[in-house]
C-alpha cells in the first residue's frame, strides 16, 4: 500500500510542474518563492528573523497557498481532464489514491516551508555574520505548524475537490475558506478601539510563546484529523465514478 501510496503521489509532483506550462518555468514559480520566504522576508526582519518565533510563523502561510492550486486540482482536475475513471478504474486501492494525492500536496508544501527556512537562515547569516541558527524548539515548531497546517488544508482541499466539477470552482471555494478565515484578523484592527487593541497587545505579550505554539499545533490536530475521517467517509470509487 506504502509504494502504491508513493506512485499517486509522485504522479502528482509530476504534473503540478509540467502542467504550469514546462517543468523549466514549474520549477522557477517555486523558486520564486523560496527566494521570496527565504531572501526577502529575512532581510527585512534581520536577525530577529533567527530569534523571534513570530517571523518564522509569518511566512507559513506561502507554502499553505502554493499548496492550495495542487490540491484543489487533486479530483477536480483528474475530472475536468476527462482521467479520473482511468485512475478509479486502476489496481490502486481507495485509499491509496485519497493518501497518495493528499502526500502529494503535504511534500509540496512542506518542501517549500523547509527550503525557504534554511534559505533564511543563510541569509541572515550572510547579512549578520554570526547570527547563528534557529533556536531548535522556535524551528522544529515552525515546520510542525507547517506540517499541521498543509494536512488541514489538505483535508479540507480535498473534501471540496472531490464534488467540484472543475478545477476553477474548487480553488474559489477554497479561496472564500481563506477569506472567510483571515477576514477577522484583518478586520479587527480597524473596529476595535485603541484601548481594547492595547489590552489584547498585553495579553498576547504575556502568553509563553512556546506554549502558544504547542496549543496552536494541538488545535491543528484535532482538526487534522477530523478532515482526515471525513475525507475516508466521503471518498467513495463507485459514487465517483457515476459522478
Amino acid at each position: 500500500m506504502l509504494f502504491d501510496i508513493w506512485t499517486v503521489a509522485r504522479k502528482d509532483l509530476k504534473e503540478i510542474f509540467i502542467q504550469r506550462g514546462s517543468l523549466r518555468s514549474g520549477i522557477a514559480n517555486v523558486l520564486i518563492v523560496i527566494a521570496i520566504s527565504g531572501i526577502l522576508f529575512p532581510l527585512q526582519w534581520g536577525v530577529e528573523w533567527i530569534n523571534s518565533p513570530v517571523g518564522l510563523i509569518s511566512i507559513l502561510w506561502l507554502p499553505l497557498f502554493m499548496s492550495m492550486g495542487l490540491v484543489a486540482d487533486a479530483f477536480a482536475g483528474e475530472r475536468e481532464r476527462h482521467t479520473l475513471e482511468t485512475l478509479l478504474a486502476s489496481r490502486l486501492s481507495d485509499s491509496s489514491i485519497l493518501y497518495g494525492k493528499m502526500l502529494a500536496s503535504i511534500l509540496y508544501g512542506f518542501g517549500i516551508t523547509l527550503a525557504g527556512l534554511l534559505l533564511g537562515a543563510v541569509t541572515v547569516n550572510l547579512s549578520h555574520p554570526g547570527a547563528g541558527f534557529y533556536p531548535v524548539p522556535y524551528f522544529l515548531g515552525a515546520l510542525g505548524l507547517s506540517l499541521l497546517g498543509l494536512v488541514l488544508i489538505t483535508g479540507l482541499g480535498v473534501l471540496i475537490s472531490l464534488r467540484a466539477s472543475n478545477v476553477r470552482q474548487a480553488y474559489q471555494r477554497m479561496s472564500l475558506g481563506f477569506i472567510v478565515l483571515w477576514l477577522p484578523i484583518i478586520i479587527a484592527p480597524k473596529i476595535l478601539s485603541d484601548a481594547t487593541k492595547l489590552q489584547i497587545s498585553q495579553q498576547l505579550a504575556a502568553i509563553n510563546e512556546m506554549q502558544a505554539i504547542i496549543a496552536a499545533a494541538a488545535v491543528l490536530l484535532v482538526l487534522d484529523l477530523g478532515l482526515i475521517f471525513m475525507a475516508n467517509v466521503r471518498f467513495r470509487r463507485s459514487q465517483l465514478i457515476l459522478d
